[in-house]
C-alpha cells in the first residue's frame, strides 16, 4: 500500500490555495456547534482548526508524520493514520474531506470505513478531483516520460471518477447522496506551474533518474505553456466532484 510523502513547508509555500479553495465545500457540510467531525485527509490542519473555531470537536487524521507533526503544533486533535485503515464505528456526526480522496486509489475501502465511523443519519461530505481534473497536466507528464523510453501506464496516483462512478460507490455502501457534481474550476497558481509539479508531480518524476529531473519538468512546463499560461499566470485546469452524502 503506497502512502504519498509529504512536505509541510513546501505544500504551504506551493499550495496554500488548496485549503483555502476548500472553504465551499465546508460551507456545504455547515457544521454545528458541539458536532464531532471527522477530517479526512486534514493535511496540516487548516481546515481542521476552521471547524474548531465553529464549535465543533474535530479530529484529524493523516497518513503523513510531518503534516501530522504541524496540525499538532497548531493544538488540534490530530493521529496518523491512513483513511484506508480507519477504526471508528459510530462516532462521528460527519465526515470532512477536501481534496483527498483523489489520491486513494482503493474508494470502496474508504467509503465503507467512511460508513462505518458515522452514527446514524451523518453526514459525509467532500471534494476531490474528478473526471477531466489535471487532464493537460497529467497527460503532458505521461508523454514526456513515453518520450524517454519509460513506461507511464501506471504512473499516475490519481483517481479522478465521474459523478455517477462515485454515486454508484457511494449507494452500494449504503448512503443516500442528494447531492454530487462535477465543478470545472480553473485554478490561478501562485507559484506557477514549476510549483505545482514539485508538490505534487514526484510520483511521475521519481521514474527520472535524479540528475535529470529538473530537465524533466521544464519540458512538461514547455508542453503546458500554450495550453495552461495566460499572461504571467498558470492556470490548472482542475475539475472538482464535490458531494455530500447521508448515512440513513
Amino acid at each position: 500500500m503506497k502512502t504519498k510523502l509529504w512536505n509541510p513547508c513546501v505544500y504551504a509555500r506551493n499550495a496554500r490555495y488548496v485549503s483555502e479553495l476548500g472553504m465551499p465545500v465546508l460551507d456545504l457540510l455547515d457544521p454545528q456547534p458541539g458536532e464531532r467531525v471527522l477530517d479526512l485527509g486534514c493535511g496540516d490542519g487548516k481546515l481542521t482548526m476552521v471547524l474548531r473555531d465553529r464549535g465543533c470537536q474535530p479530529v484529524g487524521i493523516d497518513s503523513s508524520g510531518e503534516f501530522i507533526a504541524a496540525a499538532r503544533a497548531l493544538g488540534l486533535d490530530v493521529r496518523k493514520q491512513d483513511a484506508r485503515e480507519l477504526h471508528f464505528e459510530n462516532e462521528f456526526d460527519a465526515v470532512f474531506s477536501n481534496a483527498v480522496l483523489h489520491w486513494i486509489a482503493e474508494p470502496d475501502l474508504v467509503i465503507g470505513h467512511v460508513y462505518r465511523a458515522l452514527r446514524q443519519g451523518g453526514r459525509f461530505v467532500g471534494e476531490f478531483g474528478g473526471f477531466g481534473n489535471c487532464r493537460a497536466i497529467e497527460r503532458a507528464l505521461v508523454d514526456e516520460l513515453e518520450l524517454r523510453g519509460i513506461d507511464a501506464s501506471m504512473a499516475s496516483p490519481w483517481y479522478f471518477p465521474t459523478t455517477g462512478e462515485y454515486q454508484d460507490k457511494l449507494v452500494a455502501a449504503g448512503f443516500g447522496v442528494p447531492y454530487i457534481e462535477l465543478i470545472p474550476r480553473p485554478t490561478p497558481l501562485p507559484k506557477g506551474m514549476p510549483g505545482f509539479l514539485e508538490t505534487f508531480a514526484d510520483d511521475f518524476a521519481s521514474l527520472i533518474a535524479a540528475n535529470q529531473r529538473g530537465e524533466f519538468l521544464a519540458a512538461v512546463c514547455d508542453r503546458l505553456e500554450p495550453l495552461l499560461r495566460r499572461s504571467n499566470e498558470w492556470i490548472a485546469d482542475y475539475v472538482r466532484l464535490r458531494f455530500e452524502a447521508c448515512k440513513s
